[in-house]
C-alpha cells in the first residue's frame, strides 16, 4: 500500500446513499487541486457509489482499501 499525505479527512459511516456522495463532493469543493482527502465507509452502496461518482466529477481515485469492517478511499482532488 503506498502512503499518500492526507490533506483532509471525513468518516461518512453513519451515512446513507445519497448523503455519503454529497458530503464527499461538498468536502472535495472546500479543497485545493492536488490535495488528498482520505474518506472512511462501509461496504455497500457507498463503497460502490462513492468512488464511482467522484471519478465521474473528474477526482483521481489514489487508494481503496480495506481496514477490517470499514474501508479507506483516498482521492486526489482534480
Amino acid at each position: 500500500m503506498t502512503e499518500y499525505k492526507i490533506d483532509s479527512q471525513i468518516d461518512i459511516t453513519k451515512e446513507i446513499c445519497p448523503m455519503t456522495f454529497v458530503k464527499t463532493k461538498l468536502k472535495l469543493e472546500t479543497m485545493s487541486t492536488g490535495e488528498v482527502l482520505e474518506v472512511t465507509l462501509r461496504e455497500g452502496e457507498p463503497l460502490i457509489n462513492v468512488p464511482k461518482s467522484v471519478e465521474q466529477d473528474g477526482h483521481k481515485i489514489l487508494d481503496l482499501h480495506q481496514e477490517g469492517d470499514i474501508y479507506k478511499l483516498v482521492i486526489e482532488r482534480t
